[in-house]
């Protein structure tokens, strides 16, 4: 499956990375392609959604509220 992840505050390559380490932590397996104009994030996984957004809340990537 895709998912489709608002990351707010994606603005460089360097965000781009810290993300995708926090992704491949949970899925190491996962194809990611970001886009920081945008701040969207895509993910092909079979992860589920709450795992990778569980991980990307524990790394305070996603703020809170963006967590559900």
């Amino acid at each position: 499956m895709t998912l489709q992840l608002t990351v707010p505050n994606l603005a460089c390559s360097s965000c781009v990375k810290v993300v995708t380490a926090a992704v491949k932590t949970v899925a190491p397996d996962a194809t990611i392609q970001a886009n920081t104009k945008t701040e969207l994030v895509n993910v092909k996984t079979q992860a589920s959604e709450t795992q990778l957004r569980k991980q990307l809340l524990l790394l305070a990537i996603l703020p809170p509220n963006l967590s559900q």
